[in-house]
């Protein structure tokens, strides 16, 4: 019963804030795509579609006959492949640890899972999107160490649940998952809701923030280019995410945290600002993981649930999981 209160309040909580800060996700500027940086377009079984992701490669890769770690960054709500690379200086940070390859694939709106169903034709398996389809692809087509100890996947608010949600559902494919401002509730929201009946209702968009997304949606479709996906309408996925709290819990970090074995555990790394409403989100989990004698790596620093708090995060969390790869290939004392 007190979990039961507890999610129907995280849940409350957290549409009120996400509503605040959903805009706050949103890139209305063009960024050129930075050195190293190139987009791939694929075709992608999973959500029936072809697909795009931004992949940066070490400055020697060219040259070199060398395999290398992959890191996944998983985009936030409303936001999309591009933003990691060319508005939030991942690639540049990529670039300087030298011998990383970064993959920014594109879930849409779509929270990484796969849906309960699908409307309108649509088929949206998000969560085999990029587990099977994107890690695949990339491992096929780049010399990667195609095994756990050279796999890490973060990723930004939405991101930042996807991150976690999948890792924790494919702990032998990750050897370290990451979270930055990470809506880490929405599943146990999700399965309050649906516990007191509730039906999940499409996420709305603020009528103070229309013209904004409008605006949004005339400055960067043209860059996303992704048939069919490429405005917010077209972004939010046709169909219904969970139809039972079941489908929810499997999905929500809280829940699955309990049911990986330590010898299995991922790294994982937490961090957020301080006047970030979400970072209450990070503590409990990370408070969890304190009490269940999970190694982990947490930071918190002024900022609150922005552009510019993420470009001063990715380095901190970028190094770290680098490190942790590294140390798993057998590549440090």
């Amino acid at each position: 019963m007190l979990g039961q209160k507890f999610g129907r309040l995280t849940f409350l909580l957290s549409v009120c804030f996400q509503a605040s800060v959903f805009a706050q996700e949103l890139e209305l500027r063009l960024a050129s795509p930075p050195e190293g940086l190139s987009t791939v377009e694929f075709y992608s079984p999973a959500v029936g579609r072809m697909m795009k992701f931004d992949i940066v490669l070490p400055p020697d890769y060219a040259e070199s006959v060398e395999r290398y770690p992959v890191l996944y960054l998983l985009h936030g709500y409303l936001q999309n492949y591009t933003v990691w690379g060319r508005s939030l200086s991942a690639a540049y940070y990529a670039r300087k640890l030298n011998d990383l390859i970064l993959v920014l694939p594109d879930g849409g709106n779509s929270w990484y899972i796969n849906y309960a169903f699908s409307e309108q034709g649509q088929t949206n398996n998000w969560e085999d999107h990029i587990i099977e389809d994107v890690v695949g692809y990339v491992d096929e087509h780049y010399r990667t160490e195609a095994r756990r100890q050279g796999r890490a996947l973060s990723g930004l608010s939405m991101g930042g649940f996807g991150a976690l949600a999948l890792g924790l559902r494919h702990p032998d494919q990750f050897i370290s998952i990451g979270s930055t401002s990470g809506a880490l509730s929405f599943a146990r929201a999700q399965a309050a809701r649906l516990t007191v009946g509730a039906m999940e209702n499409p996420r709305t968009v603020e009528e103070e923030n229309s013209a904004r997304f409008a605006q949004a949606d005339a400055s960067i479709a043209d860059l996303i280019a992704i048939p069919g996906l490429s405005t917010q309408q077209e972004r939010n996925p046709k169909g219904r995410a969970f139809s039972t709290p079941e489908q929810a819990r499997a999905y929500d970090p809280f829940s699955i945290i309990y049911k990986v074995p330590k010898s299995k555990m991922p790294h994982i790394y937490l961090d957020s600002g301080t006047e970030d409403g979400l970072i209450s989100e990070a503590k409990e989990l990370a408070q969890i993981l304190m009490v269940n004698d999970v190694p982990f790596d947490y930071m918190q620093s002024r900022g609150r649930h922005n552009a510019d708090y993420w470009r001063r995060s990715i380095g901190h969390m970028m190094s770290i999981q680098h490190e942790v790869m590294q140390r798993a290939l057998g590549n440090r004392p």
